[in-house]
Parts: structure tokens; sequence; C-alpha cells
């Protein structure tokens, strides 16, 4: 019974260790909406994670995962060589339960601590000339072209003698093409993007069960986003949004683990609405739509923003 328990904890374990990365299939509305030079904007927000694990062919029943997520953000936007360009940083801390049952055997791993730090570099590419606030107040949105890099740094709370952890020890690259095209009071968003890992060289080793040293790797994920948002009025607008992505099969010593194929799609639905003219609150609701391998999540989130222009006042 005791090496039934320590497979299912193995096994149980392996998905939570992706939890951080499942939370990088969000759903982002608007993202390549340009801003006038010099905008900057600092955002506090919260997300609750509740649902199911889906461990594929691990006869584990009963598996679930409840993480809470707060994360404060800070946004600037520039020129970079006559296109409008921004970058953000993230910095989130994760507060996790997971649970699952194998046969007589109950298994339960809390985590708590800082995740992996998110930094994201995006550019105009068509359609959106860095600009001032007056010109950027004459300017009306018809077609935009962007492109991004997304970086995740291993910043992240890490133990590797615990197969649990909520930092990931290895650095994650998303390189994403974005579509935004206006049409009256829709906005029409298409993402297309690929995530590429880096190896874990220190994989749940140097403990009882494995006294040496273990290596993990994972193969690149391809992502699919859409959404379409109405204006209600300025600054206030909501938004239908839907993902897909596949791929992310994880090999441990060079061993791949065909099970760990994610074939994932999720739904959901974004509010943003205006509290003053320097404030906003953006509220959002998703649930996986197809879910192969990973966590069944439903995900609600809130989050308040502050911007200004130049210097804070």
């Amino acid at each position: 019974m005791r090496r039934v328990g320590r497979y299912a904890t193995a096994a149980l374990a392996a998905l939570a260790c992706a939890a951080p990365s499942l939370l990088a299939q969000d759903l982002t509305p608007r993202a390549y909406v340009i801003t006038p030079v010099r905008s900057n904007a600092v955002t506090a927000s919260y997300v609750f994670n509740d649902g199911e694990l889906l461990l594929g062919t691990v006869p584990i029943t009963d598996a679930t995962g409840r993480l809470n997520v707060p994360a404060l953000s800070l946004y600037h936007s520039f020129g970079f060589f006559g296109r409008s360009a921004n970058v953000v940083a993230t910095l989130a801390y994760g507060v996790g339960t997971f649970k699952g049952t194998l046969v007589d055997t109950q298994i339960e791993a809390y985590r708590s601590g800082l995740l992996d730090s998110v930094y994201r570099f995006s550019v105009n590419l068509l359609g959106g000339p860095a600009m001032e606030m007056s010109e950027i107040r004459k300017w009306r949105q018809k077609h935009l072209l962007g492109a991004s890099l997304k970086i995740v740094a291993p910043t992240g709370q890490y133990d590797p003698t615990k197969l649990i952890n909520l930092g990931g020890n290895r650095w994650a690259f998303k390189p994403e093409l974005g579509y935004s095209g206006r049409y009256g009071n829709f906005i029409l968003d298409g993402y297309a993007a690929v995530w590429f890992f880096t190896r874990n060289p220190e994989y749940f080793e140097r403990n009882q069960y494995f006294p040496g040293t273990r290596s993990q790797t994972q193969e690149p994920v391809f992502a699919l986003e859409t959404h379409l948002s109405y204006d209600v009025r300025p600054r206030f607008w909501v938004s239908l949004d839907g993902n897909f992505w596949r791929g992310g099969r994880t090999s441990l010593n060079g061993v791949q683990n065909p099970a760990t194929l994610q074939q994932n799609s999720r739904i959901g639905v974004t509010a943003s609405l205006p509290l003053t003219r320097r404030q906003a609150l953006k509220v959002g609701y998703a649930a996986g739509a197809y879910v192969r391998f990973g966590g069944d999540y439903k995900i609600a989130s809130i989050a308040w923003q502050y911007s200004w222009l130049g210097s804070p006042k």
C-alpha cells in the first residue's frame, strides 16, 4: 500500500507542478490595443482557480486542485523605432491545495510561495504608430498587427527534493503574433503563439526515493486565442473569450510520457468597467471547454488598475 501511495503522490504532483504553466494559458482580450507613449499602469489582481485534475491513464479518482493567486503588474508604453510598444512585468504569489485518491490511499499537498515572475514585450507592426495623447485622441483604430515575447523567469519557490512546487525551475518563452480589428463598437482579436521551455535540471531528486539527480524536459505548446469584445461606452467593454492549446509532452531523463500531451480549450467572459478617470476594474470568468490532460479549472478573476501618463500624479 505504501508503494501505491507513492505512485499516487508522484502522479498527482506531476500535474500540480504544471499548475503555474497552466495559468499561462490565460484569456487576455485587447492585448494589442495601443496606448499613448509614456502611458503607465499598476494592476493588482486576484485569480481563484478551482477544479478537477485530469491525469490521463493514471487511475486516480477525485483529483482536485485549488489555487489562489494574488499578483501585481507594472505596465509602461513607449515608442520603438516609430511604432507603439510596451512592457509588462508581473509578480504573483500562490496558495494551493491539491488532493487525490488511489484505491484507499488519500493524498494532499499544500503549497504557499512566490510563482515565477513574468515579463512581456509587445510592439505594433502595422496600424499603430507611436503617438502622443493629443494624436491618439484624433486616431481611430482599424486593423492592428503586433508581436510580443513573454518570458517566464525561474524566480518562484522551488525545492528539488519535493514533487510539488509553485516555481518551474526553468525558463519559458512565448513568441506571439496578434491581430486586433475594430468593426463599429466591436473589436475582434486573434493571437497565435508557441511556448518553448528550457530543461529543469533538478526534478524531484536528492531525496529518500531518488538519491541521484534527474532532469525533466517539455515539448513546445502551440496556442491559439480569440476574443470578441463590445464597447458599451468609452472604457466600458465586455468580451467573449476562447483559446486552444496543444503539445507539452514531458520527458524524464530522456524518457517521454505520452499521457502528458495537453490538448485543451477554455472559454470565458471578461468585463472592464471605469471607476474614475485613472482607475478601472476588470472581472472575468473562464472554464474548460475541452480538457484532455491537466487542470480543468473554473477560474474567477478580479483586477484593479490605476493608470497615468508620464510621472505619477
